[in-house]
């Protein structure tokens, strides 16, 4: 399973409506339910220097005194902007957390999703951290330290006027992010069934993207009937949504976030000893706690930690 991608920001609010049509888009948890409300004000605890983790930190890194981090900041809570402009979220927390646990900064860049693994490769990001399935597929590419568990859900408006089942897509117009396991889902996995079974496959193959906004917006707006996306993401936007948008059916296929770098880097041991470390002295829990999606924690961080 991969992850997601990006589209086009119709607001920059951290948990408000862009109107009383157009809703944010959204990330959050991981199994079900988010565990509760975002409260973006809430406090963590002082980040302390690791002296230990600090001895891994490659010497250029450490000479410059900060990471660079790659997101798609359209993906709340994980990643998005808020109204005055700034990239917050849950995975910039963690960025933020994983860096001054290694005596660093982190230099939070916004990115277009499928732009963050090529900036790794290119020198241009030494992290990605914008709610990436760690996948044997994209192990292949860049090197993962697991920090969060997400799977897939699906939202359509309130009522589920259309009438869609989720385990029967064919024939229905489908928004997703391009790029994302959603949308590669839909592709190799559900309109296929569908033309096996004699049915149509989903609409164009589902309509994309390049926002989770506009994804969002697109069923709100009924120019779709139906959503696909990471199941905080879905679970975000529905609490955002006024009522608006309802759930369909089950949290499915979850699969650990990963915390991307270059295939073989030097940093990767000092990364995931610093996750593992938040999460032993309960900052992690704190920051997940921050953003509602507790539900996702993991007890373990690991590198490269793909089952499928």
């Amino acid at each position: 399973m991969i992850v997601r991608t990006q589209r086009t920001r119709l607001l920059a609010g951290a948990a408000v409506l862009a109107s009383a049509s157009l809703v944010l888009t959204a990330c959050g948890s991981s199994k079900e339910e988010s565990s509760g409300a975002p409260n973006a004000s809430a406090t963590v605890n002082e980040v302390k220097v690791d002296e230990k983790l600090t001895a891994l930190v490659p010497a250029d890194v450490k000479s410059a005194g900060k990471i660079v981090v790659g997101t798609d900041a359209s993906y709340a809570p994980n990643e998005f902007k808020d109204d005055s402009g700034k990239i917050v979220g849950m995975d910039v927390d963690l960025a933020n957390a994983v860096a001054a646990k290694l005596g660093l900064k982190a230099d939070v860049q916004d990115s277009q999703f499928t732009a963050i693994i090529p900036g790794i490769q290119s020198n241009k990001f030494q992290l990605g951290m914008s709610s990436l399935t760690d996948n044997k597929e994209r192990e292949q590419t860049v090197d993962l330290v697991t920090y969060f568990n997400a799977g897939s859900a699906i939202a359509v408006k309130k009522g589920n006027p259309d009438k869609i089942n989720a385990d029967d897509l064919c024939g229905k117009k489908i928004a997703v992010q391009t790029g994302t396991t959603q949308a590669q889902e839909i592709t190799d996995t559900r309109s296929p069934a569908c033309v096996k079974a004699g049915k149509p496959g989903v609409v164009n193959d589902g309509d994309k993207f390049d926002l989770q906004t506009d994804v969002t917006n697109a069923v709100v707006s009924g120019r779709d009937q139906a959503m696909m996306a990471d199941s905080p993401v879905v679970d975000y936007a529905i609490k955002q949504s006024g009522g608006q948008l309802e759930k369909l059916g089950s949290t499915y296929d979850s699969a650990p976030y990963g915390i991307a770098l270059a295939k073989g880097s030097a940093l990767a041991p000092a990364v995931q000893g610093a996750v593992q470390s938040l999460i032993d002295d309960g900052t992690y829990k704190q920051i997940l706690a921050k953003w509602g999606v507790e539900a996702g924690a993991l007890d373990k961080s690991t590198l490269n930690g793909a089952v499928s």
